[in-house]
């Protein structure tokens, strides 16, 4: 490990520890969420997710940082894609919770452990087929539009040729990688476990996920470039 490395894990570490045994910090995080549930949600999407593809280019590259790799519109990015995933944990909470008690398979709120495990796993299979692969391949048009302005903030000001960026995603990594093997094997596990959680665990767990999602992305484009 650098220099680098063991100061970006003593932060992370100093952080979360803070969080987890700071008098009044996770309480206090807990009431902002539950106060500004969109503005904490780009906070969180754009500083973890951010984090994460920064670790994504250490791990590919050796740096967390480079000429056009775009950092600050990576985060702005990040953020309103963390508002939007808000949006759809709210959707897809409360249709999933609709949709099945008139299928019959649950009668009112679930209160014992199988109907709330019936729950988290159906909301994250849906969410995860239905939302996530739109997400991801949103992520990665922006991403594409980043790089090619050189990795300013005048990418959040310019209009992308999105029909251009289609044609230049690896679709091969898309679909094999991020799609096939993250969504069933990582994502759908992993936000079946978050929905289990009581509501102020989900809020730390998935500013953890948060993390994983962009190193997850990230290292998969990243990956295809070096091939």
């Amino acid at each position: 490990m650098r220099q680098k490395d063991l100061v970006v894990f003593g932060v992370c570490v100093a952080a979360f520890g803070w969080l987890a045994f700071g008098p009044g910090a996770l309480e206090g995080f807990i009431s902002l969420t539950a106060q500004y549930p969109f503005g904490m949600s780009f906070l969180k999407f754009a500083i973890l997710a951010t984090l994460g593809e920064c670790i994504a280019l250490r791990i590919t590259t050796g740096v967390y940082n480079r000429p056009g790799f775009g950092v600050l519109p990576k985060a702005v990015i990040w953020g309103f894609l963390g508002m939007g995933i808000k949006i759809a944990f709210t959707v897809y909470g409360a249709g999933t919770f609709k949709l099945l008690n008139e299928m019959g398979l649950l009668s009112g709120a679930p209160t014992t452990f199988g109907a709330k495990l019936l729950m988290s796993f159906s909301i994250s299979v849906l969410i995860n087929v239905l939302f996530a692969p739109v997400l991801m391949i949103t992520h990665k048009l922006t991403d594409l539009h980043i790089a090619k302005t050189g990795g300013t903030l005048r990418s959040l000001c310019s209009k992308p040729d999105v029909a251009s960026l289609f044609c230049s995603i690896d679709w091969n990594s898309m679909w094999s990688f991020v799609l096939k093997k993250t969504i069933p094997f990582f994502w759908i596990p992993a936000h079946t476990v978050t929905f289990m959680l009581p509501a102020h665990f989900q809020v730390v767990f998935a500013a953890a996920l948060g993390i994983a999602l962009g190193v997850i992305l990230a290292f998969a484009g990243l990956r295809a470039k070096k091939a």
